[in-house]
């Protein structure tokens, strides 16, 4: 039997970092729980992705697992609870993707308010000729509401303040060492501002934490962007708001049962849908697998997780 640690993979990893992680460690991609049980005692580590996480199922299967490390910051879909009952550390790609995500925000934002999907169809449709175009809505002035206020929130504020956007945030907690305004109530903020951005974690206590109630707060004139998860909205709710314009329209990465998403988006011409692409550039799946790796190195090698979560 091997001395090298075993560690299982959930997700499909690329081919670089298979590469890697097959010079320190012994690889078994996930299949089944019955499959599972043959390499269980080996099995000390896992690599997996924000979206499919944990399954309790897994953890309990696995009497020796040391660590986790998470090929996302997504740890709605790992107990935990359960992970430091068993002193079993987790680490995520924290910092590797907030740019990309943030910048994905303001692409949706920009993308959903000068209507660039909708003037993109017109054009290739040769109706510039025939017909006018309606007016969209400049950013300029602006009152952005950023529900989630960490290191993706905050790199958000920034860039929507180079648009001249006035800018406000909700989160758990005030942020005493940024200048932003702290709004404690979510539906005050949706009140207020002109676009939503969420940028919260995912988890139960965020679950359909955007409702009809905030949703009517934001009002008929109000977009509503979520690189987040889509377990933070609820889906029947916006899509009655959306399809009513009881809001002006939504840029939406994430979904509820995506990839399976519910089908009524698709025929509402004020969204702009994404596969949950915010960290999707070669740089940063590439800074994020290296980052997998490095944590099951340093973890394996000194005992210690670059980004920790516990």
């Amino acid at each position: 039997m091997s001395s090298r640690p075993g560690i299982l993979t959930i997700d499909p990893i690329l081919p670089f970092m298979k590469e890697r992680l097959e010079q320190f460690f012994d690889l078994h991609p996930y299949t089944s729980l019955e499959e599972l049980k043959v390499v269980a005692p080996v099995i000390r580590g896992i690599t997996t992705g924000g979206g499919s996480g944990v399954p309790a199922a897994i953890m309990n299967a696995l009497p020796n697992l040391e660590v986790v490390s998470v090929n996302g910051v997504g740890t709605d879909r790992i107990d935990l609870q359960e992970a430091k009952r068993r002193n079993i550390r987790v680490a995520t790609t924290q910092g590797a993707l907030t740019d990309d995500v943030a910048d994905m925000a303001v692409v949706l934002m920009m993308t959903v308010m000068r209507d660039v999907v909708h003037n993109d169809r017109f054009v290739r449709a040769g109706n510039w000729p025939n017909s006018p175009l309606p007016l969209s809505r400049s950013l300029t002035k602006k009152k952005a509401g950023i529900a989630g206020f960490g290191h993706i929130g905050q790199a958000i504020a920034k860039r929507v303040s180079a648009f001249g956007m006035e800018v406000a945030y909700f989160n758990s907690h005030a942020k005493p060492e940024t200048a932003y305004r702290f709004e404690p109530d979510l539906k005050a903020l949706a009140e207020w501002c002109n676009v939503l951005i969420l940028a919260v974690s995912g988890g139960p206590r965020s679950a359909n934490m955007i409702n009809g109630d905030v949703l009517t707060c934001l009002g008929k004139n109000g977009v509503l962007i979520n690189i987040a998860r889509g377990t933070v909205v609820d889906e029947e709710a916006l899509l009655v708001a959306l399809k009513e314009k009881r809001i002006a329209g939504a840029g939406l990465d994430v979904f509820q049962n995506e990839p399976n998403i519910n089908p009524a988006f698709f025929a509402l011409p004020n969204t702009v849908l994404q596969a949950h692409q915010a960290s999707a550039t070669v740089e940063t799946r590439t800074a994020m697998g290296n980052l997998v790796v490095e944590n099951l190195i340093a973890y394996f090698t000194d005992g210690k997780l670059l980004t920790p979560v516990i």
